[in-house]
């Protein structure tokens, strides 16, 4: 595990191991249906025809997609998430084993972990396959794919919100979604804008300084400058402590005493059992203001590292823990 966590923590694959109420919003969407139904066939043709469609790729290679693709393989799961919430559910034929967002996404296909299976990929016939500059399966693998006929689309690994609008806009250029991917990012932005405005209201004398560790003592790796939970951290009116690091770097248990925290976040709970009971348990934290105010937390995984919509609920979930006074509901 720890080997391959610089690569995990890169491609976002570390993933946390009323019936009125349904019955009225059916009700909604049945009629939204039956109203939009006619405008939902034109953007159907509109999207066709802005086929072929021509797109520069992370390893600066134009890839060019004949027809709006009608299967899917995605290699990652923060482009399975994009996928899906462009709406591209029917299209989605074959995931990585990482993949367990949305519920839908683990009943697909899978085509692989580490190492993805070729023949498999192939096999699933897809017309697109949407692979990521931090896939560690190698450069091989992929030309087969593409040697087979398929186009293959390598996705920039997005360390930052603007990274992440362009991901979105490059997959909905590709699967034939631009306004649904344009509908996501002015929704992500809009999320970003609410959380910021109550941020405004944390005085400096309140502001706290957090580490964010991803991995857990006694080999830890904290995020540092350019990764999500900077820019996360920043928004929410929070100092990170490592921001004079770059990405996810591991960090001692001395240098953890040095920076001393005043809040210490702990994203890996799903794979450590009792994680915050073991950190503040250690010996040589015992007068990190961390421990000492019992500032330690447990925060979903996947919201926080990987470039997808779901960035929003992961910033809400970290300020949510650093101030429950301010951003609690």
């Amino acid at each position: 595990m720890k080997k391959w966590l610089p690569i995990l923590l890169a491609a976002g694959v570390l993933a946390a191991c009323s019936d009125s109420a349904e019955e009225t919003t059916d009700t909604q969407n049945d009629q939204q249906a039956e109203e939009t139904e006619e405008p939902a066939e034109e953007s159907a043709e509109s999207a066709e025809s802005a086929f072929p469609v021509t797109v520069t790729d992370a390893n600066g290679d134009e890839i060019t997609i004949e027809e709006q693709p009608d299967a899917i393989v995605s290699m990652l799961p923060s482009n399975t998430e994009i996928a899906y919430a462009l709406g591209l559910d029917e299209e989605i034929v074959g995931v990585s084993d990482f993949d367990n967002y949305p519920e839908e996404a683990m009943e697909v296909e899978k085509i692989g972990g580490m190492e993805f299976n070729v023949e498999k990929i192939i096999a699933l016939q897809p017309d697109v396959v949407l692979a990521h500059a931090s896939n560690p399966g190698g450069a091989d693998g992929l030309q087969q794919i593409e040697d087979a006929g398929v186009p293959v689309v390598v996705i920039e690994n997005a360390m930052t919100f603007d990274e992440v609008y362009d991901t979105i806009e490059k997959i909905g250029q590709v699967t034939g979604t631009t306004e649904e991917a344009e509908q996501i990012i002015a929704d992500m932005e809009a999320g970003f804008d609410e959380i910021a405005e109550k941020a405004a209201n944390i005085s400096e004398e309140d502001r706290k300084s957090v580490l964010v560790d991803v991995a857990g003592p006694p080999e830890m790796y904290v995020a540092g400058n350019n990764t999500f939970i900077q820019e996360m951290l920043e928004l929410i009116n929070a100092e990170n402590v490592m921001a004079d690091q770059e990405g996810f770097v591991p960090l001692t248990e001395e240098e953890v005493v040095t920076r001393n925290p005043d809040v210490a976040l702990l994203t890996y709970g799903y794979y450590v059992e009792g994680a915050v009971d073991q950190w503040m348990s250690y010996e040589g934290f015992s007068q990190v203001t961390a421990v000492t105010e019992e500032a330690v937390f447990e925060v979903p995984s996947d919201p926080v590292t990987r470039s997808g919509p779901r960035l929003v609920e992961g910033t809400q979930a970290l300020a949510e823990a650093i101030y429950p006074d301010v951003f609690a509901e």
